[in-house]
């Protein structure tokens, strides 16, 4: 809002004025976010029709189109496509308009992710900036900026697309000018804050172009397009002209340059160069009628991104790790509850709920996991304010999406509308309600398109409980002293649902019947680390059917872990350490939101370690605290580590195989930042594998640098990471992102949370430090086995940890009337929603957009004004599919899948017709034909045509592919 006021709205209110004043003038826009408020809050009917024209004429271009610039290190996929795809269903419901070309040019570091998905977008080209300084000296050097990418190895060439890496001067306009100790080219000056200035006039306003120094500052511009040409292989320049809060004042921008671009091209035959303002869709146009043939780039990414030799961009892979657990917990809320609605809506169409208000519930989550995508947000960089209005916006979305699921149970059971049913979905950090005496029952919804079996937590006020399932079974349960408070207990249930359904438990006090398990203590002395003798091990072993894990005694820590399937032994040891860092720029480099630049070898923090085993019949907990030395009041760290026995009945495959890991860290002395390392003995060779976005794997091999080697190896972990020998894997996966890094053959290190405090004065005029007090409460489940039998396991693991079932908490007292015994089962239960394990049900929503699927018939309906805001569409439901695994990964779940789109959504209703559509929805596939640019492989220039389409509903989903379809069922 600041900075719609400061100056973004100035920026579309006088470039619109501008563009209209001269043909020749374009401007090109990117964030949906700034242009939406512009266009709701501020537009007048006359500008918003010149937009329009603009639009149609090719002078105003949107590029990308998503919500806005995200982020590619530290964002999952689900996020990315959502934020595009919220920013691309506006552009084309507003104005038939669909992006084709990006402008990638500020994250920091490139995914292999990100091309795949503008390819799949629709996209032509693909534009990038920040990569490593030295890779893209030599890349310059050997004209080797522009290729043909094929992000994903198994999509290969079906999605690759043209990607140009912007040269050394990057996307702003250099502004030194020979003739002058003024800055040029930046007219309007910089914007100021909190309010535009009174009389117009801005700080640093350039130099303005007279007749007197015309000739200098084109013969300026032309040596800096000539020195640019140098680079590229073809005569056509990108010449960015702008920067970061620029163009606020669009009328003092656009007089000066057109004399300067009249000036040129009246001399050209002088100067050797041609000046025309551009779009990006102009430039590359330009590029692909030269009909040259491109080198094609493998899967490899551009991560991580250093701007010179201590400047390496990989603390922001952790920093404020608070918020980027809220913003996953957000996301996956809104999926679980976007499937919820869709399902109310198809299967209970006379509902007494208000649709329209239900849907702006859910756009006000869509909305809020949007814009904490960008390269500012979830990555931890941006000021304290900024991060709290993410935060706010972030819960302001739960809190309505928590309030639409529950008002959907209720109606579904025609409760009495008087508030029984109350959600507090992860209400506290761990997501656990508040304690209860009275009978409560939980509603558990599995989000997932397989059925799940898995244990969720609610917090109770007693020891002696029991728990019934809807026909009044009694349900495993576990019970015993809670990790957070003295008084509470923490109540384990294991709960078994089908693909997205939802089972509702009771949970009483002992009625002599069958208990919960009541879980028994343990506690061992506290060991002091510094006198613990090496040579003698007391060692305990902690059992379920999967694992051994195997404590020593002697220093409380880990040992060692048998998986029991092979019998293998591996040494494994786990150490909280500290790298100290510098926070004042006279003493050398420092850190900070962005940077990691340690002083040294990371140090360990704790002297001493208590140890608490908690053992059940479901499940043991043991919890380590770490102290830092053995006489300390307070712990700094802990880890509570959760092993699970699944009795028999229950499909416990994957919850046996996870070593569930949730640790408390903070709050941290100032200038440290804490990792997590686990040693092995597996012979790793140092070779580390980490996630691009939840997507694909990237193979990271230790790299020496002659300066700042452990930053430099520290890569973002969104989801996955894993270490392995010739014949075992460790895998991790994560909840959050993290930056990870194997600093030693065998080591696994993750960093958990980070406080800083620089005096590097633009972080400084920006409130950019990182003093972040709080504790931060991540967790991370480790699988350990064969490689073989880690990979049937990680894919399904990683979204069973990131899509946990919602837990909604209801009270029942006497006098209110029981809900029903099986909660209607038959209309929930009678036909599940589920895909094999090697697909995931990406997406089942109503997005409400009111556009014509028929591009013609659309355009038309704009042409004419009839896009005026109607209701929203609830026939329309968008439906992804993605498949997980990669060509040739495993021999069987690598295989294509046949899905009969009819049979799998037969319990929301009969399906009626299937369109497939581009991944953000606004493109027929069959009438999307991206450009195909030339490569040595495939000389000929064509146009990419899609993959096959459905015939009766049923469609062939291969390796990685993501495939989005358009679902219209019959209306009862």
């Amino acid at each position: 809002q600041e900075s719609m006021h400061a100056y973004a709205a100035n920026v579309y209110t006088t470039v619109i004025e501008e563009l209209m004043k001269g043909k020749q003038r374009k401007f090109i826009a990117v964030e949906q976010e700034f242009f939406r408020l512009w266009w709701d809050m501020i537009a007048t009917e006359t500008q918003k029709q010149q937009v329009r024209q603009l639009l149609q004429e090719g002078r105003l271009e949107f590029v990308i189109g998503g919500q806005v610039m995200h982020d590619e290190a530290v964002t999952l996929i689900d996020d990315q496509i959502l934020q595009l795809t919220e920013g691309h269903g506006f552009l084309y419901e507003t104005f038939g308009f669909r992006p084709q070309f990006s402008w990638h040019v500020d994250p920091f570091g490139a995914s292999a992710t990100t091309p795949t998905l503008f390819a799949l977008a629709g996209f032509n080209a693909h534009l990038i900036s920040r990569i490593d300084y030295d890779l893209k000296a030599d890349m310059q050097k050997n004209k080797k900026l522009q290729f043909v990418w094929r992000g994903s190895p198994s999509l290969s060439e079906r999605q690759e697309i043209f990607t140009h890496v912007m040269d050394q001067y990057s996307y702003c306009t250099p502004s030194q000018l020979p003739f002058s100790n003024r800055s040029g080219f930046f007219w309007n000056g910089f914007a100021t804050f909190p309010d535009p200035p009174k009389d117009g006039v801005y700080p640093n306003m350039s130099l303005p172009v007279t007749d007197a120094n015309l000739h200098l500052y084109a013969q300026t511009m032309v040596a800096n397009i000539k020195e640019r040409a140098a680079w590229f292989r073809t005569g056509d320049v990108l010449w960015p002209w702008g920067c970061d809060k620029q163009f606020f004042n669009a009328s003092v921008q656009y007089s000066n340059m057109d004399l300067l671009v009249d000036y040129i091209n009246k001399n050209s035959a002088e100067f050797g160069v041609t000046v025309q303002y551009a779009t990006v869709s102009d430039y590359f146009q330009a590029v692909y009628s030269r009909n040259l043939t491109w080198e094609i780039r493998d899967s490899q990414d551009f991560l991580p991104y250093s701007t010179e030799p201590f400047q390496a961009w990989t603390g922001f892979y952790t920093s404020q790790s608070t918020l980027k657990g809220i913003a996953r917990r957000a996301s996956s809320l809104l999926y679980a509850g976007e499937s919820f609605f869709t399902q109310y809506v198809w299967k209970h169409p006379e509902g007494s709920i208000c649709k329209c208000k239900a849907l702006e519930q859910l756009q006000s989550l869509r909305w809020a996991v949007s814009e904490v995508q960008h390269h500012d947000g979830i990555t931890g960089t941006e000021s304290p304010k900024v991060k709290d209005m993410y935060m706010n916006n972030l819960m302001y979305g739960m809190f309505n999406v928590k309030k639409l699921m529950a008002s959907i149970i209720f109606d579904i059971n025609n409760a009495k509308k008087n508030g029984e049913v109350y959600s507090s979905v992860y209400t506290t950090g761990s997501g656990k309600p508040g304690a209860t005496d009275v009978d409560q029952y939980v509603v558990v919804y599995n989000p997932l398109a397989w059925n799940i079996t898995t244990f969720v937590t609610v917090s109770v006020s007693n020891e002696e409980m029991s728990v019934y399932d809807e026909l009044g079974h009694s349900v495993p349960a576990q019970v015993q002293s809670s990790v957070e408070s003295q008084s509470t207990y923490d109540l384990y249930i294991l709960v078994a649902i089908s693909g997205l359904s939802y089972r509702k438990y009771s949970i009483k006090p002992l009625d002599g019947k069958q208990s919960a398990f009541i879980g028994s203590s343990v506690k061992y002395k506290r060991r002091d680390l510094t006198r613990a003798d090496q040579h003698s091990r007391q060692l305990f072993p902690v059992v379920n059917n999967c694992y051994q894990i195997v404590f020593d005694q002697n220093t409380n820590l880990m040992h060692s872990i048998i998986e029991r399937e092979t019998n293998q032994t591996v040494q494994f040891t786990q150490e909280f350490l500290e790298y100290h860092i510098n926070g004042d720029t006279k003493k050398g480099p420092i850190s900070d939101n962005y940077l990691f630049a340690p002083n040294a070898s990371a140090v360990p923090v704790s002297k001493a370690v208590g140890l608490e085993v908690m053992s059940g019949n479901l499940m043991t907990e043991i919890r380590q605290y770490f102290y830092s030395n053995v006489a300390s009041q307070d712990y700094i760290y802990a880890v509570y580590t959760r092993l699970y026995s699944v009795p028999e009945g229950y499909d416990g495959k994957l919850l046996c195989h996870r070593i569930e890991q949730e640790y408390s860290v903070g709050p941290l002395e100032l200038n440290r930042e804490a990792v997590l390392r686990t040693t092995t003995n597996l012979n790793t060779r140092q070779l580390l594998y980490t996630d691009n976005n939840g997507y694909q794997m990237q193979k990271r091999p230790f790299k020496a640098y002659v300066n700042n080697t452990v930053a430099r190896n520290y890569y973002p972990m969104v989801q996955t990471a894993y270490i392995e020998d010739d014949t075992t894997r460790l895998m991790l996966l994560a909840e959050r992102a993290h930056g990870v890094s194997s600093q030693g053959n065998g080591q696994v290190e993750v960093m958990l949370h980070r406080r800083i405090w620089n005096n590097l004065q633009w972080n400084l005029n920006n409130n950019l430090t990182l003093n972040d007090s709080s504790v931060v409460r991540p967790v991370i489940w480790l699988i350990l086995g064969p490689k073989a039998a880690t990979n049937t396991l990680y894919r399904t693991s990683g979204l069973a940890l990131e899509h946990r079932p919602v837990v909604m908490f209801g009270a029942l007292s006497e006098d209110k009337p029981k809900l029903p015994g099986r909660l209607q089962r038959n209309s929930v239960h009678d036909f599940p929603v589920t895909v094999p394990p090697n697909l995931h049900l990406q997406t089942l929503s109503i997005p409400g957009w009111r556009y014509n699927s028929n591009h013609a018939e659309q355009v038309r309906s704009i042409s004419m004004g009839k896009q005026k805001q109607g209701d929203a569409d609830f026939s329309r439901v968008l439906l992804r599919i993605r498949h997980l695994y990669e060509a040739g990964e495993d021999p069987v779940l690598s295989q294509p899948v046949m899905v009969d789109l009819k049979s799998l959504l037969k319990g929301l209703g009969s399906v009626m017709a299937v369109q497939e559509r581009s991944l953000t929805g606004t493109w027929d596939v069959n009438t999307l034909e991206r450009w195909k640019w030339k490569t040595a492989q495939y000389p000929g220039k064509k146009f990419f045509n899609s993959t096959e389409t459905s015939e009766d509903f049923i469609v062939t989903v291969h390796p990685k592919e993501i495939r989005t379809f358009f679902v219209y069922f019959q209306v009862q």
